[in-house]
């Protein structure tokens, strides 16, 4: 899956970063020639900004639909700092997406009666319209707390669980390693738990590569693009997201 922008850099972060819809259904169909099976879709608005935005959500959806129809989307229902849980869940229901991620921490920043049914209501729609989900988990903690709520039957259980292993933060200069995989999996193995979900994972910085790499030989999936990193491993800076997708490609062949 490539992300390839994000809710945070601009232009003025790389110039190839999409922005509009027409730069990132272009984008998509780069990316998915090169060998991505979906896209992490974020929009903004005319600013430049991250926005949930049922509209600019609908109109890349039936681009991407027309132009890349066998590319996977899922649209992304991050904060960003900007949005509440109410309304994230509120937009969500209205788009009613076949794909989306979303964080489980931005569900239930607290544990609030009021917030637990809002998210336990959530959950069981999105389950009910086929609304396939990928939880976004930072720490072994999330996933632990994740898996608890699954046991409190906020979340349903369903056989192809999606998780995403977010391997370290969007702050400045974040530098991600492969060691900090192992956290979740040591605790999914204590489980008994890895067989049972598709777990994904991003990392941030140079060793972006390195990190999926990782994941890919311990069988989970990858996500790479310019949300998370605009560098190739050796430092150098990447030409655009295609590039990226090419790149991690041929270091995945190179293991075969």
């Amino acid at each position: 899956m490539v992300a390839p922008n994000g809710a945070r850099r601009t232009k003025a972060d790389h110039p190839e970063l999409p922005m509009t819809i027409p730069e990132i259904v272009a984008c998509a169909k780069a990316c998915y020639q090169a060998g991505a099976g979906g896209i992490h879709a974020h929009v903004r608005d005319a600013q430049g900004r991250h926005v949930l935005d049922v509209g600019r959500y609908q109109e890349l959806l039936t681009e991407l639909t027309v132009q890349v129809p066998d590319l996977v989307v899922q649209v992304t229902s991050e904060a960003a700092g900007i949005y509440q849980a109410v309304e994230q869940q509120t937009i969500m229901r209205a788009l009613a997406p076949a794909y989306m991620s979303v964080a489980w921490r931005e569900m239930v920043p607290n544990q609030a009666p009021n917030t637990l049914k809002a998210a336990r209501d959530f959950y069981a729609w999105a389950a009910d319209n086929t609304v396939t989900i990928q939880h976004i988990l930072y720490s072994a903690d999330d996933l632990l707390a994740w898996l608890q709520a699954i046991d409190m039957q906020l979340i349903p259980w369903q056989t192809q669980t999606q998780v995403l292993f977010v391997l370290g933060r969007y702050t400045q200069n974040q530098q991600s390693s492969p060691q900090d995989l192992i956290p979740f999996l040591q605790l999914l193995d204590q489980l008994q738990l890895r067989s049972e979900l598709q777990w994904a994972v991003c990392a941030f910085g140079v060793s972006e590569t390195e990190c999926l790499l990782a994941a890919a030989k311990q069988g989970g999936c990858m996500r790479v693009g310019f949300e998370n990193s605009l560098w190739q491993a050796d430092g150098s800076l990447a030409a655009n997201n295609q590039e990226r997708v090419t790149a991690l490609k041929q270091a995945l062949q190179a293991l075969e």
